[in-house]
This record gives C-alpha cells, structure tokens and sequence, in this order.
C-alpha cells in the first residue's frame, strides 16, 4: 500500500452532523477497502481562495492514510458523485 494525503472540503450549508456524517462516510469506505487511516484533520471552516460551485467558504478535512489503488479509485468516484464534496484534492506521498 502507498501513503496518501487526502484533503477534500465540504459545502458549508450543511448542519454540524451532516458536515461530520461526510466525513465518516469517507472514513468508512477507507476502511472498507482495507486501507489504514493514519490521521484525520478536521481543519473547520475556512474562506475559499475563490468560488467553487456558489460557495465561498467550505469545511475542511485532511486525511493521512495507507491505501490501495482501489480505495483510491472509489474515493474519486465518491467525490464525483456527491453533491455535498465541491472540491477534493489526492497527493501519494514518497515512501
């Protein structure tokens, strides 16, 4: 498995559990995977440096993990799919 840095950022229109329930789901579908999550960073609420999708501010997460390319592969199509992820960013990181 390689190591990954995972930051994706969610609308801010929606409640506290809703914004957490994201976050979770993401997590879950790592672990479903069979992929380590290393450190989660709940960064909060920040401006965005432009808008993205009529939003101008959004909710922040950082994920460090251990992953397959699967997994990875499953957290793109997620992004992709979901209305409330305007924005989400995969670096690998050097072993």
């Amino acid at each position: 498995m390689k190591k990954y840095e995972i930051m994706f950022i969610v609308k801010p229109t929606l409640d506290e559990a809703a914004i957490k329930k994201v976050a979770d789901d993401i997590k879950a579908t790592f672990e479903k995977f069979n992929s380590n999550v290393l450190e989660i960073k709940d960064m909060g609420q920040r401006d965005l440096a432009y808008e993205i999708k009529n939003h101008k501010k959004g909710y922040y997460f950082l994920f460090t993990l251990e992953a397959t390319v699967d997994a990875i592969n499953e957290f793109n199509h997620i992004v992709n799919i979901s209305d409330n992820i305007i924005r989400a960013l995969v670096v690998k990181l050097e072993d």
